[in-house]
């Protein structure tokens, strides 16, 4: 009986495995072509961010100008750097992930001046913005 139950929960992990493994595969199917549009804000000594309200207010404030564009946005808080002395490269990391480019920049072209104001209320930082096409 004990053998039954150590075999039916090692069945169990190789299934859960498994299905991590087909849909992070499913995932990257998904995304590839998309064009990421991510946004990193640079840490330094002296410079904030504030994470429930770039949370909260400013990434679904630019999703609503992407519209039906959007395929998904993603928010990543930095933890450190790579190594346990190196200092943390960005305090956060925004990312869009959409079908056009075009479309995107037509979007958000008009709202330009109202997403940088309010850059304000959540750092003090000047991001590094990279525009790529997923691959794989």
């Amino acid at each position: 009986m004990k053998f039954t139950l150590i075999f039916s929960l090692l069945i169990f992990a190789a299934c859960l495995i498994g299905f991590g493994q087909k849909k992070q595969h499913d995932m990257a199917v998904t995304e590839k072509g998309l064009i990421k549009i991510t946004i990193m804000y640079p840490y330094a000594e002296g410079k904030t961010f504030n994470m429930a309200y770039y949370e909260s207010k400013h990434m679904p404030m630019v999703a609503g100008y992407i519209g039906s564009n959007l395929v998904k946005y993603t928010i990543e808080k930095g933890l450190s750097g790579i190594a346990p002395d190196q200092p943390l490269p960005f305090m956060a990391v925004g990312t869009f992930y959409v079908k056009s480019l075009s479309e995107y920049q037509a979007a958000v072209g008009p709202h330009r001046d109202a997403i940088r104001a309010d850059f304000a209320n959540y750092t003090n930082a000047l991001p590094v913005i990279l525009v790529s096409e997923v691959i794989k």
